[in-house]
C-alpha cells in the first residue's frame, strides 16, 4: 500500500518564513527613508515660507521682525508677521532642532538681516544633511 503525503518540509516552511522576514526588513528600511526625506522636504517647504513672509514684511516695514512670532511688529502700523504668516511653522520630530530665528543689525541698520537655523536629518533636495542657515540671499 502506498502512502500518500500531502503538505510542506520542514526546510521548505523554515526557507518561506525566511524570504518573507527578508523581505519585510528590506520593506521597513525603505519606509523610514522615504519618511526621513518628507520630514525633511517639510523643514526646506517651511523655512522658504518663513523667508517669503519675512520678505514682505521687510517691503512693508522696511526691517525684519524683531522676533519669530505672528505678533510680531517692531512699531509697524497696521502690519504684523501673522499678516503674511499665520502660524509659524514647527519642526517636524524627530531628528531636528527647532527653527531657531536670529535678527541682525549689520553696519548699524536696525534689523537689516536675519539668520534662520535648522537641521536636516539627510541629503535632500541638493542640500547637505546637518545644521543648516538660511538669510536673505537664500537657503
Amino acid at each position: 500500500m502506498k502512502l500518500n503525503k500531502k503538505g510542506f518540509t520542514l526546510i521548505e516552511l523554515l526557507v518561506v518564513i525566511a524570504i518573507i522576514g527578508l523581505l519585510s526588513t528590506v520593506a521597513v528600511i525603505a519606509l523610514n527613508s522615504a519618511r526621513q526625506k518628507g520630514r525633511d522636504a517639510k523643514r526646506i517647504s517651511d523655512i522658504r515660507q518663513v523667508q517669503a513672509a519675512l520678505e514682505m514684511y521687510l517691503n512693508d516695514c522696511n526691517q525684519y521682525p524683531a522676533t519669530l512670532t505672528t505678533g510680531a511688529n517692531n512699531g509697524c502700523t497696521g502690519v504684523t508677521l501673522g499678516t503674511f504668516l499665520p502660524t509659524i511653522p514647527t519642526n517636524p520630530t524627530p531628528g531636528g532642532t527647532t527653527y531657531t530665528y536670529i535678527v541682525r543689525s549689520p553696519g548699524g541698520a536696525t534689523n537689516s538681516s536675519y539668520t534662520l537655523t535648522y537641521t536636516l536629518e539627510g541629503p535632500t533636495g541638493g542640500f547637505a544633511s546637518g545644521l543648516r542657515t538660511a538669510s536673505p540671499s537664500g537657503l
